[in-house]
């Protein structure tokens, strides 16, 4: 059991904390982007190092070929100094050698290193380029890869042809390379590790000043405290404002229900007194009935006004509804419950805040959208803007349009009637539209029926907006 709840613990820490998911990200985006340098740096090194190692074995092999030619009498002879003391260590992996093609060359000379002969493969499995030159890999002596570049030329003025060898041992170009890539990612992750601490310390710290009104809230609700107060950086300013007029407008509401109810245990306190008097004046069984029931509704008074008092005291919510994120919440469910119509959404890129709940502009919407997908053919437009409410100032405009039949406009205004159906062949109730005509007019907004230029039914509904929080 302990261990379960310290796994829901550390769950909500990681899913619900904004620090853990910022530094999370912000890691292991460090983490790939070192892992990728550090795979491009290596593969940049070993292309590097290959291109020098083969540089070197070919500037070695036209030393051998400039070195070593056909003697008078027809053999080899030639002594190439490669300044390269590799060159005279046994089996060092790094060698040398001309061998004769022909017969009348003599011997093959090799260099001191080369204490034994090295097979060459055969020109169908390892053919020469356009140089005359060809490069392979081999076994050397003493078990290390060697690289070989081989080229056969003519070296005597009666034709005679060598094969010209040098051979680079391959085992310590990779130890290199291995060597440097250890090294690379040793330095990288204590690179990466300093990186990320200081990474912590920054997001942490740029972090404090929420901590800071997360312990002003809990004193307010504490009741230490009656507003934020202190120094907020800009971007948490604009926050703590809003909240401190929240508070403000919540001071105000609780002061009016304390007030409305004082007066309505005022205004029955004279009748329900008059009531009981008269219970007890007019005595026997009748008087007790009397009594009974007015000190019954005296109790159900009391009960339900110290109710009241009590939700007056609770937080009020000043509800906002993001618009865009409400609306395509409804419009993907649509979308997938009705396939086959082309649904389209427009939103203007400014935010669009709805001065009321969530619940309330999806049951609207939903109910409209509904409606559309219903008589629709084949498209539907659903579009949110600016606009103006009716006396009241800025608005939100949501309008539904569908390329179906439409309504006439003298039946529009049936079609708002509770319970109305203009066509009994669809299913319904028809309470949709009616239920979005009395939701808006308790938002104080207003509802149009008018005809789309798609061909069918556009519904525009004009709703109260709340203004989008800024940055003081």
């Amino acid at each position: 059991m302990a261990d379960q709840q310290k796994q829901s613990w550390l769950m909500r820490i990681v899913t619900r904390s904004l620090a853990v998911r910022v530094i999370a990200f912000s890691s292991f985006w460090a983490v790939i982007a070192l892992v990728v340098i550090a795979t491009i740096i290596s593969a940049l090194f070993r292309q590097v190092s290959e291109r020098g190692f083969d540089s070197v074995l070919s500037a070695y092999l036209n030393n051998v070929i400039g070195s070593v030619g056909a003697a008078e009498d027809g053999t080899l002879q030639g002594r190439p100094n490669l300044d390269d003391l590799r060159f005279l260590q046994p089996q060092s992996g790094w060698y040398w050698a001309v061998e004769p093609l022909t017969n009348d060359l003599g011997n093959a000379i090799r260099s001191p290193s080369m204490v034994m002969a090295i097979p060459s493969p055969s020109i169908n499995d390892v053919p020469f380029n356009a140089g005359f030159q060809r490069t392979y890999m081999a076994m050397g002596p003493g078990g290390e890869t060697i690289e070989v570049v081989e080229a056969e030329l003519v070296v005597g003025e009666q034709g005679q042809v060598a094969r010209f060898r040098v051979m680079g041992n391959r085992s310590e170009l990779e130890d290199e390379v291995s060597q440097f890539v250890r090294r690379l990612y040793g330095y990288l992750a204590i690179f990466g590790l300093g990186m990320i601490a200081i990474n912590v310390f920054a997001i942490l710290y740029g972090l404090r000043p929420l901590n800071r009104v997360q312990r002003a809230l809990s004193d307010i609700r504490a009741g230490s405290a009656q507003r934020l107060e202190g120094p907020f950086p800009t971007e948490i300013e604009s926050l703590a404002d809003e909240t401190n007029a929240l508070i403000d407008n919540n001071r105000r509401i609780v002061e009016r229900s304390r007030k409305q109810v004082g007066n309505l245990a005022h205004s029955l306190k004279t009748p329900l007194a008059v009531l009981m008097n008269e219970g007890h004046a007019v005595g026997g069984e009748r008087g007790k009935l009397i009594t009974a029931q007015a000190t019954a509704l005296q109790q159900q008074l009391d009960h339900y006004l110290q109710r009241a008092r009590a939700a007056a005291q609770r937080d009020s919510l000043a509800f906002r509804t993001s618009v865009k994120a409400s609306l395509e919440r409804m419009a993907r469910v649509m979308g997938k419950l009705n396939p086959t119509i082309d649904l389209e959404v427009q939103f203007p890129d400014d935010p669009l805040i709805f001065a009321g709940e969530r619940e309330d502009l999806e049951e609207i919407s939903g109910n409209l959208m509904e409606n559309a997908m219903k008589w629709a053919r084949t498209r539907v437009r659903l579009t949110a803007r600016d606009g103006e409410l009716e006396g009241d100032g800025r608005g939100i405009l949501v309008v539904i349009e569908d390329d179906g039949p439409g309504i006439p406009e003298e039946k529009a205004r049936d079609a708002l009637k509770r319970g109305r159906r203009l066509d009994e062949t669809k299913p319904g109730t028809g309470l949709g539209l009616a239920i979005v005509a009395d939701l808006v007019e308790e938002y104080g907004g207003s509802l149009a029926l008018e005809r789309s230029s798609l061909g069918g039914l556009k519904v525009v509904v004009a709703l109260p907006r709340a203004e989008a929080q800024s940055a003081s």
